[in-house]
């Protein structure tokens, strides 16, 4: 099929033409797959990161799909911005009914390493920026009357310590509760909230490390041997994003292809 034939299947299987997500953390990796494959399926996108001339070529690739992508260069820990950026958001594209709360950053580094500062950079992205983000897209649903669809993105490393990644396992298992939590707060209005746990994935982050020595023997360690592609989240995602899943709220689904039973 061509990609025209492919986004258009897409939209009819879905459920999901003519919505609006808001995707963060858009300029790279997850976020970009991410804002891509709810495009394909026919909904309007706006995206955020902090690289202007990244997220305007997405919003560009975005439009060529025939959706609308409206390009939101932000800072997710500037509270006051986020709370601008989903008025704005909605203001030019329309009432939001998904967002993929994807913005997040990693460090590797011993605990009697770090510092407060290392501390409250990853912490203030991961989980403070997270909760703020989905509240101030869940006001506007309550505001509104709406029904939607929240997806956090967590990590494998909410279930298991990670060498060296303390401060990043435990924001994520951090994100994990407050998805249920907002998940139990915010059922009443119909908003649905869970989160992905993806394994490993290969993105611009991850590349170097698995192609090093060490993290081919990581990932030799897995039960397939393997890591996982961006695209291998794009079923995950859209169900979650659909009406589909209305049944499903509260949960922490992980997407890691075994590598957790290692």
């Amino acid at each position: 099929m061509t990609d025209n034939a492919n986004a258009t299947a897409d939209r009819n299987d879905r459920g999901l033409s003519g919505k609006v997500a808001f995707v963060t953390g858009a300029t790279s990796g997850l976020g970009r797959q991410f804002a891509l494959a709810l495009a394909r399926a026919g909904t309007h996108v706006a995206i955020s990161g902090r690289r202007k001339e990244r997220l305007d070529a997405l919003a560009s690739e975005i439009e060529a799909l025939g959706v609308r992508a409206l390009a939101v260069p932000l800072d997710v820990t500037d509270i006051t911005a986020v709370r601008d950026a989903v008025t704005e958001s909605e203001r030019r594209l329309g009432p939001i009914w998904v967002l993929v709360n994807n913005s997040g950053v990693a460090l590797t580094k011993r605990i009697v390493d770090t510092t407060p500062e290392d501390y409250d950079w990853l912490m203030n992205t991961n989980l403070k920026a997270a909760y703020f983000m989905a509240q101030a897209v869940a006001r506007h649903m309550i505001d509104g009357g709406r029904e939607g669809r929240i997806i956090n993105i967590a990590s494998i490393g909410a279930f298991k310590p990670l060498g060296q990644g303390a401060l990043y396992s435990m924001s994520k298992a951090g994100v994990t509760m407050m998805t249920k939590s907002m998940a139990l707060e915010w059922a009443r209005y119909g908003i649905n909230v869970n989160a992905i746990c993806p394994g490993y994935i290969r993105t611009e982050m991850t590349a170097d490390w698995f192609d090093s020595d060490i993290g081919d023997r990581m990932k030799q360690s897995y039960p397939k041997r393997r890591i996982g592609k961006d695209t291998d989240l794009n079923a995950l995602l859209l169900l979650l994003a659909s009406e589909n899943s209305g049944f499903i709220t509260g949960s922490a689904i992980t997407a890691d292809d075994g590598q957790l039973l290692a």
